[in-house]
C-alpha cells in the first residue's frame, strides 16, 4: 500500500507532507511541527533530484525523514531554548511572586498553619505561623502554582 502511494505521488509526497504539517502547525500551538514539516521538505527536495536512483525506494525515504525529523526537532529545541526569558515583565501571570512583600490583614485566624487574607478583591490562602484575626501579615513566598501564599507577622 505504502510502495503504491510513493510511486503515484512521486516525490510530491513528501513536499505535501511538509505543507501539510507547516499548515497545522499554524493552527496547534507551539513550535514542534514546524522543525518536522522542514524535515518533510527538504526529504522531498532530496526526492526530486533521486527519484530516479535505484537506492532511492521508499524505505530509504522514510528513514531519511525521520533522521531529518530528529536532526531538525533537536535543533529546533536548542534555536527556541536559546531565546530565554528575557523581559521586562518577568513577574507576569505570576500573581503570587506580585504579592511578595505586600502587607495585609488577616481575615480569616492562621489556625494549624493555614488561614486566609484579602488583597484587594481577592481572597488567598495562606500558611504561616498560627495567628490571630486582625493581625498585620507580610507575604513572604508564593507556592509553585499560585495556590497559598506564604505569611509572617509584622
Amino acid at each position: 500500500m505504502l510502495e503504491r502511494i510513493f510511486a503515484e505521488l512521486g516525490p510530491w509526497n513528501w513536499m505535501v507532507l511538509g505543507f501539510v504539517l507547516l499548515a497545522v502547525e499554524i493552527v496547534v500551538p507551539g513550535f514542534f511541527l514546524l522543525w518536522i514539516g522542514l524535515a518533510a521538505l527538504v526529504t522531498g527536495a532530496v526526492s526530486l533530484l533521486l527519484w530516479n536512483a535505484g537506492f532511492w525506494v521508499w524505505q530509504t525515504q522514510v528513514l531519511v525523514f525521520l533522521v531529518l525529523a530528529l536532526l531538525a526537532a533537536y535543533a529546533g529545541k536548542k534555536i527556541m531554548s536559546r531565546r530565554g526569558d528575557q523581559t521586562d515583565q518577568p513577574l507576569l501571570n505570576r500573581r503570587g511572586d506580585q504579592l511578595i512583600g505586600r502587607t495585609a490583614t488577616l481575615t480569616e485566624p492562621i489556625v494549624n498553619g493555614r488561614g486566609r487574607i484579602k488583597i484587594g478583591d481577592t481572597m488567598w490562602r495562606v500558611s504561616g505561623p498560627d495567628l490571630p484575626v486582625g493581625t498585620t501579615v507580610r507575604v513572604t513566598a508564593a507556592t509553585d502554582l499560585d495556590l497559598e501564599l506564604v505569611v509572617e507577622a509584622v
